[in-house]
């Protein structure tokens, strides 16, 4: 792999329009390449760890996401006081959102991401599945678009079969999503799904899937240069869901086999290759006996991306920087080897059993470490855990030569943390590692709900 260019072909500085662990993240990048970074915060915000960081920071408005984090004034006005070249959205808040790229682009900001139309295009479920499908990749059987009215969807229902899904155009998180398993769910399940997509998202649009039984949730990790070059980085399996959100993820796939990985890889890779794509993505796929189907692709920076960076040893923000500064990518696929085996982890600041927020007053933190583990996180004793933003805190991810020993690591880097003074979902994972459906893999994306009431039910 080739080293960076030097440093007047990158960026001089850089904004990260983001928070908690992934800015840390995003401002470490930075800093090895020689970037000067600018970190933004809402007033709730001020002490964060991110903020401390920064080379500078700049505070973009109240606590409320609203008229903070997603102000797309505010922030390309923070890059004009600084002088910011380039914005890092990170995850969430406005990493996905096609109007704030453009706005950026029309500021003449580079959006160290994919492009406007891009986002666009993927952003909507239904555009998305007709794109990819008139690429080769292969998708869920379904409607051929937004479903207006119950009598269509029972029609197409009885064409593709019992149980069937339905899923908000314009949805993500779980929300607009339900299951019908016959004609009599599916009216309330359809009026149930309209009014929810609109009531969170603005647009009550709906679409109807194959309701697969035990599907295993993987996804692939894409990288283009967006001149017609793009190579796949394995998968990662994140099955482990609770409400359909995820809760640990690993890298490879327990069941995911080297023929079907260069396979379905291969044809995401082309895919990607083909629009031009700039930058990171994952492509979405639920898996069952053997066959891939897609359902979305996320045009960002995943929470999950460091279990993909340990079994390859490439810095996926890194390379996001380079490209985005119209740089060539510094990898090529045939260098795409995998070693061995990394798991994350999600610790967020929630009770359980109900997983219920928990912010307050961090007492005590202590970071596990030794070979082969990686600690994300903006928590420090004495920080408080505001309540207006997502309850993650922190990431654990373990390496090992294989699995078993990522498990073994991942138990004993749990054992070292110390989060004192605010309650954890870690206990959640100290129980899980015990099941031997989890030291054996054997676990789809139902699993985790059945086991959650049958243990903390």
């Amino acid at each position: 792999m080739s080293a960076d260019a030097p440093a007047h072909q990158l960026f001089d500085k850089i904004l990260i329009a983001n928070r908690g662990e992934i800015a840390l993240r995003v401002i470490r990048a930075c800093r090895e390449m020689g970037i000067k970074s600018v970190a933004v915060h809402s007033t709730a915000d001020a002490d964060a760890m991110h903020v401390r960081m920064a080379d500078e920071s700049v505070c973009i408005g109240p606590a409320p996401s609203s008229e903070s984090y997603l102000s797309k004034a505010a922030i390309i006005s923070a890059c004009e006081i600084t002088g910011a070249q380039a914005v890092h959205p990170g995850y969430g808040f406005l990493s996905e959102n096609a109007a704030f790229a453009q706005a950026l682009e029309d500021h003449e900001l580079v959006f160290i991401g994919p492009t406007a139309e891009h986002i666009r295009i993927m952003g909507d479920k239904i555009t998305a599945k007709e794109t990819m499908r008139a690429l080769g990749v292969p998708c869920v059987p379904g409607s051929d678009g937004g479903v207006p009215d119950y009598e269509s969807a029972i029609g197409v229902a009885a064409g593709i079969g019992f149980p069937v899904i339905i899923k908000a155009t314009a949805g993500g998180g779980g929300r607009g999503m339900k299951v019908a398993n016959n004609p009599e769910e599916l009216e309330i399940a359809f009026r149930t799904a309209r009014a929810e997509a609109k009531s969170a998202f603005g647009n009550d649009e709906v679409y109807i899937e194959k309701y697969l039984q035990k599907p295993r949730h993987i996804e692939v990790q894409v990288f283009g240069d967006g001149k017609g070059r793009a190579v796949h980085l394995g998968e990662r399996d994140c099955s482990l869901q609770r409400r359909h959100q995820k809760v640990l993820e690993e890298a490879p796939g327990p069941v995911i086999t080297p023929a079907l990985r260069a396979r379905i890889g291969k044809v995401c890779a082309e895919a990607v290759a083909a629009i031009n794509y700039i930058g990171a993505g994952t492509i979405e796929f639920l898996y069952e006996d053997g066959e891939f189907f897609f359902i979305e692709m996320n045009t960002r920076l995943q929470v999950e991306h460091p279990v993909t960076e340990a079994i390859f040893g490439v810095d996926l923000v890194r390379e996001q920087i380079r490209v985005a500064a119209g740089m060539e990518m510094s990898f090529h696929q045939q260098e795409m080897e995998i070693n061995g085996h990394a798991i994350e982890v999600r610790i967020n600041a929630e009770k359980l059993p109900n997983f219920s927020p928990c912010p307050g007053k961090v007492r005590v933190f202590h970071a596990p470490g030794g070979l082969g583990v990686r600690m994300d996180s903006a928590i420090y004793g004495g920080y408080t855990i505001p309540p207006y933003y997502d309850s993650l805190i922190g990431k654990l991810i373990v390496h090992g030569r294989d699995r078993p020993e990522a498990l073994a690591r991942l138990r004993r880097a749990l054992g070292e943390l110390i989060i004192d003074g605010i309650d954890t979902t870690v206990p959640l994972f100290d129980a899980l590692l015990s099941d031997p459906d989890i030291q054996n893999g054997e676990y789809n994306i139902h699993w985790l709900e059945k086991w959650l009431a049958a243990n903390f039910g």
